[in-house]
């Protein structure tokens, strides 16, 4: 459909436009925006339409509003400021569109090239002009803010599981637009999980067994196979010699010996982790599809998702978005997974290089690499920058309250597995949740600590300052 002349309830077509570079107050449309569109040039390529539109125009335009957003003062007193000056007399009102005409296409607006001599024209070189500088700088944002922050509680909303609140005290931006909430990994060029006929089960586990709750005895339940043993726990003679023996080579099957199930199965932390898996973070294997412990076997819990309430909300102290749980959370409760792209060693690589940002949201899945002889090359990376869960979002802190653990439903594939965070102690509601982004185990603490910052900029690392405000602060990053 074309030739139509747009209105303003007529919404913008992203796809065509290539940025937006200003705003201004108009006294009946309210906050306008200049769109730059996306042109097949033909002729002077200084000659591109560019054109004013309302807030209510710009529905489909969020994430590149949102971009233009950023390049403003973030802070609130920043804002007030602008918004009590006055508007500046030199801008002309009466020009809505320069260099081409709007038109309607498949019942959206776009910007198009036009050789009509009555045109306004304008050299891109010269636009933004200074007057349109000087009203932006006077010229309130809150309806455009409002717009992204409505796109982003809607996307909140969708998130599987209890509710995920956002609140910001702090200025009037919003999370990122362009950050996309998914609901399982995504596999990248060159990534291969392990085939579902490769997943095998616990076959002599029932779903009645003793409690009424799944699995019941460790020696019998398949999924541990390759499980921590238990060393202990009370063995018979001829399996503390084949525990010895094992120990001494290094080979060997453990099945059979005496292990432990991850989650209390009552009391009052039904469900956490016990201190076996919650202190010495071994791997975490649940039951799944193929067992005959049923769905309600004690052993799931990461699987069933998120339980919790968690509110997104904006730092006071530079350290960006934050993630803080509504509710009291007991020590070794599970919270959420963490979510993205997972990769090859070698687009990891690239994209570190090409990340000009301080920020990495790039997490090795390399829990198995030692004992599977993997390559540093034979493993994969997820990366959560832009695709990923709420759990991306969740801080450093050289103290925290969680921790990441690895998680497994398919315990024959030691490449693709679940990051899973578990509450380390006792979590006030309202309490900032945070972990720590060098994942040492206990007792791995080494100098790296105490190396002077300017040596890590010799050996080509970037440093960066912690802002956790921890007593036990490390004071410097090495992302």
């Amino acid at each position: 459909m074309r030739g139509q002349v747009p209105s303003a309830s007529i919404l913008v077509n992203n796809d065509h436009v290539e940025e937006i570079t200003c705003h201004r107050l108009n006294s009946q449309a309210g906050e306008e925006y200049l769109i730059r569109w996306v042109v097949s040039f033909r002729g002077d390529s200084t000659d591109i339409p560019h054109s004013w539109h309302g807030v209510s125009e710009l529905g489909n335009c969020g994430e590149k509003l949102q971009e233009y957003l950023d390049t403003l003062p973030q802070s609130a007193s920043g804002r007030q400021e602008r918004q009590n000056k006055k508007t500046s007399k030199h801008h002309r009102q009466d020009i809505k569109v320069y260099n081409g005409k709007l038109d309607v296409q498949n019942g959206m607006t776009v910007g198009i090239q036009s050789q009509n001599p009555d045109i306004p024209r304008v050299d891109i070189l010269h636009i933004v002009t200074d007057a349109m500088q000087e009203e932006a700088a006077h010229t309130k944002t809150t309806a455009a803010a409002a717009l992204v922050r409505k796109e982003i509680l809607r996307r909140l909303s969708s998130i599987p599981g209890p509710t995920v609140s956002l609140v910001n005290n702090v200025d009037d931006s919003s999370p990122p637009l362009s950050f996309t909430f998914i609901d399982e990994n995504i596999l990248g060029e060159g990534v291969y999980a392990a085939h579902v006929d490769t997943i095998t089960g616990c076959l002599k586990c029932k779903a009645h067994m003793g409690q009424g709750i799944g699995c019941e005895y460790s020696k019998l339940c398949d999924c541990l196979e390759y499980a921590a043993v238990n060393d202990t726990e009370r063995m018979l003679p001829e399996e503390r010699n084949r525990w010895e023996q094992i120990q001494r080579t290094g080979e060997g099957d453990t099945s059979g010996l005496p292990k432990k199930f991850p989650y209390y199965s009552s009391g009052p932390r039904v469900g956490c982790l016990v201190p076996f898996y919650l202190d010495r973070r071994h791997p975490i294997y649940e039951c799944n599809s193929k067992c005959n412990c049923g769905p309600n076997c004690k052993t799931r819990v990461v699987q069933h998702g998120r339980q919790v309430r968690l509110e997104l909300f904006k730092t006071a102290n530079n350290r960006g978005w934050g993630i803080r749980a509504k509710d009291r959370l007991r020590k070794g409760q599970f919270i959420d997974t963490y979510r993205g792209e997972i990769i090859t060693d070698a687009e990891a690589s690239r994209r570190e290089k090409g990340n000009n940002l301080k920020d990495s949201y790039l997490y090795s899945l390399d829990k198995f690499a030692d004992t599977c002889g993997f390559s540093q090359e034979e493993m994969y990376v997820v990366d959560g920058q832009f695709y990923g869960n709420i759990t991306r979002f969740i801080n450093h802190s050289c103290e925290p309250n969680c921790r990441q653990y690895v998680v497994a439903y398919n315990r024959h594939d030691p490449k693709v597995y679940e990051i899973a965070f578990f509450a380390t102690r006792d979590i006030a509601p309202d309490e900032e949740l945070t972990f720590d982004y060098l994942d040492k185990d206990e007792g791995d603490e080494d100098d790296d600590d105490q190396v002077d910052p300017d040596d890590r900029k010799k050996g080509g690392m970037k440093p960066t300052r912690c802002r956790c405000g921890s007593e036990k602060c490390r004071k410097y990053l090495w992302l």
